[in-house]
């Protein structure tokens, strides 16, 4: 079986490997690589210091195996802004976006000297970094991460929502460029976040062609009922798709 690092450089564009937590990867059909919130160590337990934070999924992609276009953290959180994996990944020539409130983080890594690859953003800012357009838009993380944000990928003419950590906010859904090909959205209800039953409320607002779940199986402290989720959205008739880590989603390029 391939590795991840090798299925993704040989997969063929535009698609989306999930890396388990909330961290995602997008190819672009050039071969260009975007990543979302990508945690890929078990920092979390060492700084937290209890087994509820314990990794429980494998870790399946070193920071030094791939050189990625474009790096987001959408914020300051260590299962979205990896402290032992992002110095290693940015130092690779990588464009980094992150929250306005992950600047004490690039401090106290010592990550000055790549600021001139680093944005920090907020809800309305857009960029295009090569073949990815991202507009970055509100998210409701309450008090622990004020500044968080979600995430609008275009790519290949195809629209990934990537929702951050969040709370239903049904009140923002306008905000979102329609159609939406792939929304995802986390689903462990705790620490600030939707539920399966919100997730699915939002996807019924947003329609998108499918709803990915994720933030669920890495702490045994987050939660995440997947066989909920399953059912949910099977009574609702939305279209749902529980990826695998490693798992890759194939995204059909249009012009």
């Amino acid at each position: 079986m391939l590795d991840l690092a090798a299925k993704i450089l040989s997969a063929k564009g535009p698609c989306i490997f999930a890396t388990g937590q909330a961290g995602f990867v997008v190819k672009s059909s050039s071969g260009q690589l975007l990543a979302i919130d990508l945690y890929l160590s078990n920092c979390v337990e060492r700084v937290e210091g209890h087994k509820g934070f314990k990794r429980l999924l494998p870790e399946i992609l070193s920071p030094f195996e791939l050189t990625f276009n474009v790096i987001i953290c959408t914020h300051p959180h260590l299962d979205h802004f990896d402290i032992d994996a992002v110095p290693e990944m940015v130092s690779k020539g990588s464009k980094m976006y992150c929250s306005v409130d992950c600047e004490k983080l690039v401090h106290q890594l010592q990550m000055e000297y790549y600021n001139d690859s680093i944005a920090y953003i907020k809800p309305g800012n857009r960029s295009s970094e090569g073949d990815f357009e991202l507009l970055f838009v509100n998210c409701d993380h309450g008090t622990g991460a004020p500044d968080a944000v979600g995430v609008v990928v275009k790519v290949d003419g195809k629209t990934i929502y990537e929702v951050g950590d969040s709370r239903l906010r049904l009140d923002r859904a306008a905000e979102i460029p329609m159609p939406l090909d792939v929304l995802i959205s986390p689903i462990n209800g705790m620490y600030g976040n939707m539920n399966s039953v919100e997730t699915a409320k939002l996807a019924e607002a947003l329609r998108p062609s499918i709803t990915i779940p994720c933030h669920y199986g890495m702490f045994a402290s987050h939660g995440g009922d997947l066989k909920h989720f399953y059912e949910v959205m099977n009574e609702k008739h939305l279209p749902a798709l529980i990826m695998r880590q490693g798992e890759q989603y194939r995204l059909e390029r249009t012009q």
